[in-house]
């Protein structure tokens, strides 16, 4: 079987044969023939039971849901998929919080054939790492609502996928076509909800055009690896939902047939040890993102829980050395996702446009200004004080409730900087809340952070030696942990992430202190 399927491919005298009789991993030989193929074929349609345990199928089996969690949504196609066939997408859900978003790809293992044990948590690296799976993320900035991905495979075992019919991007080589071909997709992380959509063929990628297709590995990649431990840190955090606990008469004015929720319900009563004076000259920069609603003297943002999606916001004037950041939390108490991000920037939020700010402040790392970002926050509820403070020696510490929780990261204070946020989900609230330490109106109770320790002092031990002196900083998450030796041994390894956020690690510098 195996030679005949080959010497159909490599066969180029177009010899006449039944398109019915075709397997479904040989190439239509003309575009009118490929149609044919389309017309006799059933759409694809999502596998009704080789599916991860949180996927959920509407009635027609061209929709797949992720009910729980970021993982167990491994799902594949009820047939085989032609060479050239496009497997077409549509995001009908984005939920932020998580990291990374949808995998997908080919498998010569048929699905039919599968038991719940064949099906892991994870497409990667689960099952990329198992013989006869192929399987890559998408690009988190790719993965937006309505968006529609349409990926393929052509005759050469080359994968290649594009956005809304934009100019295709190779995304995978070595394929093995000489055996029927499952598309297999992974509704993972901040992908929530996918449809399939009819198929259509690919037009044969010329040389002229494969020159000019753009590689995936231009682009910047989901780790694997990072992104499920991030995502585990996040779930085990979670407070576990307490349904028998829940009571949504709590959450004022939440109506109780579609979980919509006004934009700045009623605060409750303020938490012990909360400062009773506050400097209010800070406020919330006009410029922000689209899914943002601002009070009128923007000391208060709000989402939409369902719709919370670019929510960046910004401080309106620089933060200063030594001054510390209130921040109070909205959390409508429901058993959902949430997720608050914080960041430095010295980036002046007026020469910003909104649509520049993208849902992903990630993808401003790579901006000319200095950005910084932090998201490993601990479970929030309702009510919550988040404080920040910029110290002398660049260090940002922060608290919660006014308990200090230590060091977030290390920025360079030798120019103005702005702090900005995301919140998502049914985290759908921010206040600001300042004071100043040199204020007279500080309050009495107040977080106590840690004084900059002296230069001769000790700055830590390094967390991956345990021995020599922290003197380094990694970029882009801002962490100071390692000293300069291991920094450099950590960036050369594949994939390196940092030992306490498990972010990518970009690049690493050495601090010289006086």
């Amino acid at each position: 079987m195996g030679n005949t399927v080959h010497k159909t491919l490599a066969d180029t005298s177009h010899q006449t044969r039944s398109v019915s009789s075709r397997p479904y991993y040989s190439l239509p030989n003309s575009s009118h023939e490929r149609r044919s193929v389309l017309a006799i074929t059933e759409p694809p349609r999502f596998h009704s039971q080789a599916k991860g345990k949180n996927v959920r199928l509407d009635a027609h089996s061209r929709k797949a849901t992720r009910r729980n969690s970021f993982c167990n949504g491994v799902t594949f196609t009820n047939r085989p998929i032609h060479l050239y066939e496009k497997v077409r997408l549509k995001l009908v859900a984005v939920h932020h919080g998580w990291s990374g978003a949808l995998r997908f790809g080919f498998t010569i293992h048929d699905p039919s054939q599968m038991s719940s044990d064949d099906i892991p948590k994870y497409a990667c690296p689960d099952l990329v790492t198992r013989p006869g799976y192929w399987a890559k993320a998408l690009p988190e900035r790719f993965a937006v609502r309505d968006n529609i991905l349409a990926f393929w495979v052509d005759r050469h075992g080359r994968v290649f996928y594009s956005i809304n019919d934009e100019e295709p991007i190779l995304f995978h080589c070595g394929i093995k076509v000489s055996s029927p071909l499952w598309a297999l997709i992974d509704v993972y992380g901040i992908t929530h909800e996918v449809q399939i959509l009819d198929s259509m063929f690919a037009e044969t990628m010329t040389t002229a055009r494969l020159s000019s297709a753009r590689l995936s590995t231009c682009l910047p990649q989901s780790n694997h690896d990072s992104a499920n431990f991030n995502n585990n840190e996040l779930e085990n955090n979670q407070v576990v939902a307490k349904i028998a606990n829940l009571n949504l008469s709590r959450v004022p004015g939440l109506p109780t047939d579609n979980h919509i929720i006004p934009c700045c319900p009623n605060r409750r009563q303020r938490a012990q040890g909360v400062p009773a004076f506050l400097d209010t000259d800070l406020r919330f920069h006009p410029t922000r993102g689209p899914d943002v609603t601002f009070s009128q003297d923007r000391m208060v943002a709000c989402t939409n829980w369902q719709e919370s999606n670019r929510t960046l916001m910004f401080s309106d004037r620089p933060l200063h050395v030594g001054e510390s950041l209130f921040v109070e939390v909205g959390h409508l108490g429901l058993p959902y996702y949430g997720a608050l991000s914080f960041g430095i920037t010295s980036c002046d939020p007026s020469t910003l446009r909104t649509n520049e700010l993208p849902a992903d402040p990630d993808f401003l790392l790579d901006r000319k200004e200095y950005w910084v970002v932090y998201r490993a926050f601990p479970v929030l509820n309702s009510g919550d004080i988040l404080s920040f403070m910029v110290l002398p020696n660049g260090e940002v510490h922060h608290g919660v409730n006014g308990a200090s929780r230590g060091m977030l990261m290390c920025v360079d204070t030798s120019q103005s900087l702005w702090v900005f946020f995301t919140i998502h989900g049914v985290i759908n609230q921010l206040k600001i809340l300042v004071t100043a330490p040199s204020s007279p109106l500080s309050p009495p109770i107040s977080p106590v952070f840690p004084p900059p320790e002296p230069s001769s002092s000790k700055n830590g031990e390094c967390t991956v030696c345990f021995d020599s002196e922290v003197d380094t900083v990694i970029y882009t998450c801002g962490h100071m942990c390692l000293c300069n030796t291991c920094g450099l041994k950590l960036k050369k390894q594949l994939n390196a992430c940092c030992p306490i956020c498990r972010r990518v690690i970009k690049d690493v510098i050495k601090i010289y202190r006086p």
